[in-house]
C-alpha cells in the first residue's frame, strides 16, 4: 500500500517541481542569477517584499542612448513598448512611441507616470542614464496596484563594446495570503508584457548587440 501511495504521489511532486521551476524562470527572465540577487536602486523604498521579479535584456547602445526611452514611459506619454493592440483591447489607451519626444524627457522625482488613466505611479528615483524607480500610491488616492505596496525599477548598467544591460525589477509587499495569491497570478501577465517591453526598448534603442556579450 505504501508503495502504491508513493507511485501516486510522485507524479504530483514532479509536476509541482516543474511548475516551480517555470515560475522562477518567468520571474527572472533574461537575468543572470547574480543580477536577480544583487541590490538595485529602489530596493530600500519598501519593507521586505513577498514577491520580487527581476528581468533583463542586453541592448546594443550606451546607457545614455537607452535612457530617453525610459524617461518617456507611461500612459499618455511614450507607452510601455509592449503589445500595442492588447493594451488598446484592454481599454488602457496606451500607444507606444516609435521615436523620442522632447517634451516627455523632463521627468523629475514626484512626477506621475500612469499605468492607466486612473492608475498613477510616482517617480521616486530619477537618475538619467542610470535608474528610474516608480512607486505605487499608498492610501485611498488612486487605484492601488497591490494593497501592501509596489515598486518598479528600471536600471541601466554599461556593458562591453558600448552595450547596456537593462534590468527591470518589480517588488511587491503582500500583507496577507490573498494579496500574495493575487500577485502570483499577476506575475503571469507581468512576464508576458515585461518580456515584450524589454524587447521593444531593445528594438527602439539599438537592437541586439553585434558583439557576443556574456553576463
Amino acid at each position: 500500500m505504501a508503495g502504491r501511495s508513493v507511485l501516486r504521489t510522485a507524479p504530483l511532486l514532479v509536476l509541482a517541481l516543474v511548475l516551480e521551476v517555470a515560475r522562477r524562470a518567468k520571474r527572472d527572465w533574461g537575468a543572470t542569477r547574480a543580477e536577480a540577487r544583487t541590490s538595485l536602486p529602489g530596493d530600500d523604498i519598501l519593507g521586505p517584499a513577498a514577491v520580487v521579479a527581476t528581468r533583463a535584456v542586453t541592448i546594443g547602445a550606451s546607457p545614455g542612448d537607452v535612457w530617453p526611452w525610459l524617461a518617456q514611459l507611461g500612459q499618455g506619454r511614450g507607452g510601455f513598448y509592449s503589445y500595442d493592440r492588447l493594451q488598446c483591447a484592454l481599454g488602457l489607451d496606451i500607444h507606444n512611441a516609435e521615436e523620442i519626444v522632447p517634451q516627455w524627457q523632463d521627468l523629475a522625482p514626484g512626477d506621475p507616470v500612469h499605468l492607466a488613466a486612473d492608475v498613477p505611479l510616482t517617480a521616486v528615483v530619477v537618475e538619467p542614464g542610470h535608474a528610474l524607480v516608480l512607486r505605487a500610491p499608498e492610501g485611498p488616492t488612486g487605484r492601488q496596484v497591490v494593497p501592501g505596496g509596489f515598486t518598479w525599477a528600471f536600471v541601466l548598467r554599461p556593458g562591453p563594446h558600448g552595450t547596456t544591460r537593462l534590468l527591470v525589477r518589480e517588488r511587491y509587499v503582500c500583507p496577507d495570503v490573498w494579496s500574495r495569491l493575487g500577485v502570483e497570478l499577476l506575475q503571469v501577465a507581468s512576464f508576458v508584457m515585461t518580456a515584450r517591453m524589454l524587447r521593444g526598448i531593445q528594438e527602439r534603442a539599438g537592437g541586439r548587440p553585434r558583439w557576443p556579450v556574456t553576463s
